[in-house]
């Protein structure tokens, strides 16, 4: 009877966690707890903890941080969330151990892994201990990497090296005004350059979410983050059972292109009408705009989408949307969602600023993903395609199962007015209208060489089809490559992707 006080008193200190005074700090804060945010996370009461008494030499309640399996809607998934009320959430050995050993466990379960950080960072009491917990845990982010899928959730500030380990997984929450990820504070920084910078600017969601990349997701609260987490894990693959499908109603996706083809127009709601209806969830929403990544579902089945879009700089590929893509399309290779391109693309953007940065290394990262990729993968070109970005995107050479291209298509090397200039540069120059013979050149090569039947001819794309057929279309397509097995036919450790 005594053991069974002591195990009910055990078990209420450790829901204290580090006491009710800075529980309620954490409140005051705009901040849940460690075990609210997991009850908020996974469905009612499915939470069961793991090492719930391991604890470090200095005896605080679960050392910092709370680990154990549950599910989200039905489907088990292991999470660990660091409590900020305990030694600030510190990493300390035994704080260390209990990540490692939930990340072991998710790999053994085959299932997502979820970390919930709010921590102070390396607990400085306990040295170089502490630094190689970072260590064991950053080595299993790298050994679990595209084996199981990995979440880091930031809700609080995030500093120095243990910004690596979220780094390193698959993708990365944000609250605005809430987390931050700095590799130096603002303290640090005016100490060793003499800048003044707030915690925001310097690492803010909307910092990583718009400029640097590093967020894929962000939302006001931590409730609605929790949210989005939940309607991403929705889109992996899983155990349990076939989400039902989502028929789309009747909807004309051709309304959604203008007729003139150097209209600007949102690709956004042409991907909506390709898809089951409200299965649209973007990736990276507002980072490098010109290109659109994002998950939707095709008769139930989850796809991964990649798409340019026109209403940000045309639709052309810089060195962000290069990075943006070859994430993308690797993390659905990693988990088998199949692939889907829909292109209109003039080419890479062009200018110094790009080239001297690197714009043939990051461009090459697309060529490299597509290229490595062996889900199933299909591109429909909308409207343009020229040059090396088509070859990029998914293109027949490079090892797309299925390409599409719309009545209206171009698929040339470069723009019908630049080749008609080009190829035809002294005839314009002899007539007593240029301007018109460079119209009627333009239109020549447009009809001649970059229209779609043209490729089809060559069997550079596969079949041309109207908009409104299209859905139905990817629907077969992707059903006849469910049970594609593409592997290699040599040995070799790993590719050596352009970095």
């Amino acid at each position: 009877m005594e053991r069974n006080k002591r195990l009910a008193a055990e078990r209420a200190r450790l829901a204290s966690g580090g006491g009710t005074k800075k529980q309620q700090a954490q409140k005051q804060a705009g901040k849940q707890t460690a075990r609210e945010r997991i009850g908020m996370l996974l469905d009612r009461e499915s939470f069961t903890e793991h090492l719930a008494f391991a604890s470090g030499s200095g005896g605080e309640a679960g050392d910092g941080v709370i680990v154990g399996y549950g599910t989200i809607s039905g489907r088990l998934v292991c999470v660990y969330a660091q409590d900020f009320t305990v030694s600030g959430g510190s990493l300390g050995a035994m704080h260390a151990k209990k990540i490692c050993a939930i990340m072991d466990l998710a790999y053994d379960m085959q299932a997502p892994l979820i970390a919930l950080i709010d921590s102070g960072g390396a607990r400085i009491q306990e040295g170089a201990k502490a630094l190689a917990g970072y260590g064991d845990i950053f080595k299993r982010n790298v050994r679990y990497s595209g084996a199981i899928p990995q979440l880091s959730v930031m809700l609080g500030p995030c500093a120095g090296g243990a910004v690596y380990s979220p780094a390193l997984t698959d993708a990365i929450f944000m609250v605005d005004q809430m987390s931050q990820m700095v590799i130096t504070g603002p303290k640090v920084l005016k100490a060793a350059t003499g800048a003044e910078v707030k915690m925001e600017d310097l690492g803010g969601a909307r910092m990583h979410s718009e400029k640097s990349g590093v967020a894929h997701f962000c939302a006001k609260t931590e409730a609605e983050l929790f949210v989005l987490v939940r309607q991403f894990l929705s889109y992996l693959p899983n155990n349990g059972a076939k989400k039902p499908c989502h028929k789309r109603v009747s909807e004309k996706v051709s309304a959604h292109l203008p007729r003139d083809s150097k209209t600007v127009y949102d690709m956004v709601p042409i991907i909506c009408g390709l898809a089951d209806e409200n299965s649209f969830f973007e990736w990276s929403k507002r980072y490098a705009r010109n290109l659109i990544t994002a998950f939707i579902r095709l008769d139930g089945q989850p796809v991964g989408v990649v798409a340019n879009n026109p209403k940000h700089l045309a639709g052309c590929i810089d060195m962000d949307a290069s990075d943006k893509c070859a994430r993308f399309v690797r993390f659905c290779d990693c988990f088998h969602i199949p692939l889907l391109v829909l292109e209109d693309v003039s080419g890479f953007i062009p200018g110094v600023e790009q080239e001297s940065r690197g714009l043939i290394r990051h461009g090459a990262k697309i060529i490299y993903a597509f290229a490595e990729a062996t889900v199933p993968k299909i591109t429909v070109i909308v409207r343009k395609a020229y040059g090396g970005a088509y070859v990029a995107l998914n293109s027949k050479a490079l090892g797309a199962d299925f390409v599409y291209a719309w009545p209206g298509a171009e698929i040339a090397v470069m723009g019908p007015a630049g080749a008609a200039a080009v190829l035809h540069q002294k005839d314009i120059q002899a007539s007593n209208d240029p301007a018109k013979a460079l119209l009627q050149f333009e239109e020549n090569y447009r009809e001649k060489v970059a229209d779609p039947f043209s490729a089809a001819k060559e069997a550079l794309i596969d079949d041309v089809i109207e908009p409104d057929e299209t859905r139905q279309r990817l629907i077969e397509s992707f059903s006849i490559l469910a049970c594609k097995d593409e592997r290699a036919n040599w040995q070799k450790k790993h590719g050596n992707m352009p970095l």
